[in-house]
Formats: structure tokens, C-alpha cells, sequence
């Protein structure tokens, strides 16, 4: 791995470490502005709906002039829009905020991009699980920061974060190089932004598989990640803090899984073996995870859980490079990051519809929910695995 790949997994370190300041404070910056869990739920899809629409564009647009330009504008934008936020006075201007993360947030797909441009196929799943595993640091101290400033306020969890995506893009600015080798041939027609993409995307040999495959799994997964904070919080009587100290468990046992784990997988099973596998202790957990209403049993489920789960991603993003030609990994991952910024925004909204704030019991049911359907989604991809592992075994 060259010097340009180290420093693109510190920007995704620092990206990550941004993030997951705010995943602990979300769901309760929303409710302190008087948002229900419903209304609380759209602050996480509005933000997935603005990514939805704007990743295929970045995408695009860094195949055509570059991953670096692209990649600064992303991270400006998630550096104006916290800041906007954690000085938000009313609910609107929260909104609005979340609404310009998302339209300016294709840095992860840029990124991997990146990731895809500097590494050899036969390198690209080790690099992705470094990748994910810089992502997954991120997600260790991301918590503990984020507990830190939440003895200021929720909102100061905000400008940390934005304080922290700053120093990516300095990163960015002074000490990443362009990796993009051969431009694609720019349009004529400057509305031409990739939009058209979302549809072709379907029509992609081998990649439209795994598109719809990650799609699935990203919307079973938001459906937990909503459900989960206040399920921990109402139905096992748990505070913000033991709830900030999960998310860092999570974030532990990834950085060990997409480094450790994922080289010595790779080495003794195909990618595809142990994407399948990480799906099925994925749908188990979350099935399990609410039978019993008890902290330690519910930790000890989610540990589990954690350790595949973090095998998913890299797993699918690595399938995804591999089957696209090598001009257009900006496009695909652009694509990709799409479709999962959608799912992103209908997991919440399921669960917030299914819950109801007077029966905490009902927090129980996206949990279900999301294990059933990923059961599904892991019956899809056995099935359909030939369409898409045909290029691992070439």
C-alpha cells in the first residue's frame, strides 16, 4: 500500500471519527427541539434522501475532473452544515443543515474511489478492509469524543464534529494527490451529472446484483440503527452515556475484524463465502437481540453481531470494484453509495412508523423486522451469488 492510500484512510478516519461524534446525539438533539420519534427519524432520512441524489453526481463528476476537487467540496460542506446545526435554533434550521451534509456528503464514495485507483485487484479487499477499518477507528473515538462534548451540550457534539471534518480537508488540500489516471471524456451537455446513472445502475452486468444487495442490507440496517438507541434507552433503562459506550464497543470490534479478520478470511475463504456467512450471524442477531429484555445478554448479542457485521462492507464494496472497469469506479461507487444513502433514509422511517412512544414495547419490532428481512436479502444473494462472484474466480 503506497503513501497516497495511508493518507486517503486517515482522511476516512477523521470523516468516520466526524460522523460518529453525531450518531450518538442525533436521535437526542432531535427530541430536545421537541421532535417526536417519527419526526426524529426524518432528520436521519433527510440527510440519506440528500445523498441519494447527490452521490451519483459527485461520482460522475470525480471520473471527469478528478477525485481531489471533489472530495474538498464534500468536506466543506460537512464542515458548514455541523456548524449550522450546532447553532441551530429551531427545528427548521436543523433540518436545513442535515439536508446540506447529505447533498455535499459523496466523500465516502470518493474515497473508495480513490481506494479503487491506488490498489491492484488482487490487493483491493485488503485495501478495503483497511479502508473500513480506518472507518471503523473512527467509529472507537468518535463515541468517546462525542460523550466529552455532550457534558457542554448536544449541540457542541456538532462543532467538535465539524472541528474534526476541517482537518480532513486540510488533509485533503495540502497532502493528497490526485489519483485519477485517465479522465472520462467530459459532456457536452452540463446537465449530464450521473443523475441517469440511478436507472443504468440496474442494467450494469454482475454490479446491479450487488447493488440491489446492498440496498437491501443498508435498509435492514438503519432499521436497527434507529431502533436500537431507543430500545437500549426506554426498554432496557439504560443513559446516553452506557448507550455512547456501545457504540464504542462497535467500533472497537470492527477495527479488529476489517484488519485481522478480513486478511486472514481472505486467505483461507472466497469473498463471497464470507459475505454470505457475515449476513446470516447479521439476521440472527438481530432477531435475538430483543427476546430478552436484559443488558447483558442484550451486549453479549451485540458483540456477536458487531464482529460480522463489520465484514459486511468491505465484502461488497470489494465485489462491487472488481466487477467494474477501472475508468468508472468513481461512477460506480457513486452508484453504490446512492443506492445505500436510500436505503439509509427508509430504514429510520420504517421503524419510526412502527414504533409507538407510549408502548416501549414496540421498540422491539424493527429489530424483528430487521432480521427478517435480512434473512431475506441473504437468500437473494446465495441464489444469485454466480451473477456476481463469476469475476473472483477468473
Amino acid at each position: 500500500m503506497n503513501r497516497t492510500f495511508w493518507i486517503t484512510a486517515l482522511v476516512a478516519f477523521i470523516n468516520a471519527l466526524s460522523l460518529t461524534i453525531l450518531i450518538p446525539v442525533l436521535y437526542l438533539y432531535g427530541r430536545q427541539f421537541g421532535l417526536n420519534d417519527f419526526q426524529t427519524s426524518l432528520l436521519f432520512s433527510i440527510y440519506a434522501i440528500a445523498q441519494f441524489f447527490a452521490t451519483p453526481i459527485i461520482g460522475k463528476l470525480s471520473d471527469r475532473f478528478g477525485r481531489k476537487p471533489l472530495l474538498i467540496i464534500s468536506l466543506a460542506g460537512t464542515v458548514i452544515a455541523n456548524l449550522i446545526a450546532g447553532t441551530a435554533t429551531t427545528a427548521s434550521i436543523l433540518f436545513i443543515a442535515r439536508f446540506l451534509d447529505g447533498i455535499t456528503g459523496g466523500n465516502a464514495s470518493v474515497a473508495q474511489a480513490i481506494i479503487s485507483d491506488v490498489t491492484t485487484p488482487a490487493d483491493r479487499a485488503k485495501g478495503f478492509g483497511i479502508f473500513g477499518a480506518a472507518f471503523g477507528l473512527g467509529f472507537v473515538l468518535g463515541p468517546a469524543i462525542s460523550l466529552f462534548a455532550q457534558q457542554i451540550s448536544l449541540g457542541a457534539a456538532f462543532l467538535v464534529s465539524g472541528a474534526i471534518a476541517f482537518i480532513a480537508l486540510l488533509i485533503t488540500l495540502f497532502f493528497l494527490p490526485e489519483t485519477l489516471q485517465h479522465k472520462a471524456e467530459r459532456s457536452h451537455n452540463i446537465f449530464d451529472l450521473g443523475l441517469e446513472n440511478l436507472i443504468k445502475g440496474l442494467t450494469i452486468p454482475r454490479v446491479s446484483i450487488l447493488l440491489i444487495i446492498n440496498f437491501f442490507i443498508g435498509t435492514t440496517f438503519t432499521i436497527f440503527t434507529y431502533a436500537f438507541q431507543p430500545y437500549f434507552l426506554h426498554v432496557l433503562n439504560q443513559d446516553n452515556r452506557a448507550l455512547t459506550m456501545m457504540f464504542f464497543m462497535f467500533g472497537v470490534l470492527g477495527v479488529i475484524m476489517q484488519t485481522w479478520g478480513v486478511s486472514v478470511l481472505n486467505r483461507k475463504f472466497n469473498l463471497v463465502n464470507i459475505l454470505l456467512f457475515a449476513l446470516f450471524i447479521r439476521s440472527l442477531s438481530f432477531v435475538l437481540m430483543s427476546i430478552w429484555a436484559n443488558i447483558t445478554y442484550f451486549v453479549i448479542v451485540s458483540i456477536l453481531f458487531s464482529l460480522f457485521n463489520s465484514l459486511v462492507q468491505p465484502m461488497i464494496n470489494t465485489l462491487i470494484s472488481l466487477n467494474s472497469n477501472s475508468q468508472d469506479q468513481g461512477t460506480v461507487m457513486g452508484i453504490n453509495s446512492s443506492y445505500l444513502s436510500i436505503s439509509n433514509a427508509i430504514g429510520p422511517v420504517i421503524a419510526g412508523l412502527m414504533v409507538n412512544q407510549a408502548d416501549p414495547t414496540t421498540y422491539r419490532y424493527p429489530l424483528y423486522l430487521a432480521g427478517v428481512l435480512t434473512s431475506i436479502v441473504l437468500v437473494f444473494a446465495i441464489v444469485t451469488r454466480r451473477r456476481y462472484a463469476a469475476i473472483v474466480n477468473e
